[in-house]
């Protein structure tokens, strides 16, 4: 159950909610975010709601069934959007393209790649300074330093960033250079980094764990709901199976189901999904087709000479045919 509480509730209206609450013998936590207050109560025998619903400052009681409450469709009219300014939204109303490599390099690859998000119209370009690699000799980033490069370029080209955080530790130093916070399939169930990036006002685009159910996705993105941050992308980016032909077993299912479970807008990984360049195309149509309000692809100027992942990197001739082709399905489906 979700009581959502009104900006005029007063000391006096949260001490008899809460009195209430405890009289009826229902547990219940306060949730406080960037923009609204409510209670999340796990009742533990049928009561008559509008004992709760009558009571001053309080809008509304919501009976949701799911476990994971606040990200749950059952309460919540209409679906959430991520408002980055200037004119930068993430919404169900267009499929939103974000683009860039899978490590940030130096200078001028940022510069390439972020004037060519600029001739296609892209105004979000994702980047990693901070890399979990499975081996310990791979490239791992270029740390700090090189998010401050990546923030300053974009910044003056008009261009948000989103870029992968790992620890709980570099998540203050990260944040005034960061429009949305990613969080990787290896850390989708690391709940002190959650817990932290809940407390923030960033945005946090969340991929599913790599062997993670839909529900575990959910329950992940509660985590960052309930300590105050509202603003949550999830992310399909495929999970390890049996089958060996492709990197990861891209879950187009999972999209459709994503949308109907939860309200949180719903973002494409098919770079990560197949791993294999020239499939991302067609897997980010799929993803668009299914009903995905994005998707996050990978490219590079030479993506033979990336320092990682080149195999399922778009250069910029094979990007701009994608955009071209989601640009068409755009169109079909107004019509």
């Amino acid at each position: 159950m979700i009581i959502h509480i009104s900006d005029q509730m007063d000391q006096q209206g949260y001490d008899l909610l809460e009195k209430t609450l405890t009289r009826l013998s229902i547990g219940f936590t306060s949730v406080t975010t960037q923009r609204q207050q409510y209670y999340v109560c796990i009742p533990k025998e049928p009561f008559d709601i509008r004992v709760i619903g009558n009571l001053s400052g309080v809008l509304d009681v919501h009976r949701v069934s799911d476990p994971f409450k606040l990200v749950s469709s059952q309460w919540k009219t209409g679906r959430s959007a991520i408002d980055l300014g200037n004119d930068v939204l993430i919404s169900d109303r267009d499929f939103s393209l974000m683009a860039g490599p899978c490590s940030i390099e130096s200078e001028k690859q940022i510069t390439a790649v972020a004037d060519f998000l600029l001739s296609q119209g892209i105004r979000i370009m994702r980047g990693g300074v901070f890399k979990p690699r499975s081996s310990p000799y791979a490239f791992r980033g270029l740390g700090l330093e090189g998010l401050k490069l990546f923030h300053g370029i974009c910044r003056t080209k008009g261009i948000k960033i989103v870029t992968e955080v790992m620890q709980v530790a570099e998540t203050e130093q990260m944040a005034p250079y960061v429009d949305i916070f990613q969080v990787g399939a290896r850390n989708s169930q690391n709940f002190n980094l959650l817990d932290a990036l809940g407390s923030m006002d960033v945005p946090v685009l969340l991929k599913r764990g790599i062997s993670g159910t839909i529900e575990e996705l959910l329950q992940s993105a509660e985590y960052i709901f309930s300590k105050g941050n509202e603003k949550i992308l999830l992310c399909e980016r495929g999970i390890r199976t049996f089958e060996p032909a492709y990197r990861n077993t891209f879950d187009i299912n999972a999209i459709s189901i994503l949308k109907e479970k939860s309200h949180l807008p719903v973002i494409a990984d098919p770079s990560h999904g197949i791993g294999l360049r020239k499939h991302v195309g067609n897997i980010t149509m799929a993803a668009f087709v299914a009903g995905a309000d994005g998707a996050i692809v990978e490219i590079h100027p030479e993506p033979e000479r990336a320092f990682s992942d080149g195999q399922q990197t778009l250069d910029f001739n094979e990007f701009s045919c994608l955009h071209k082709k989601i640009r068409h399905l755009k169109e079909a489906f107004r019509k």
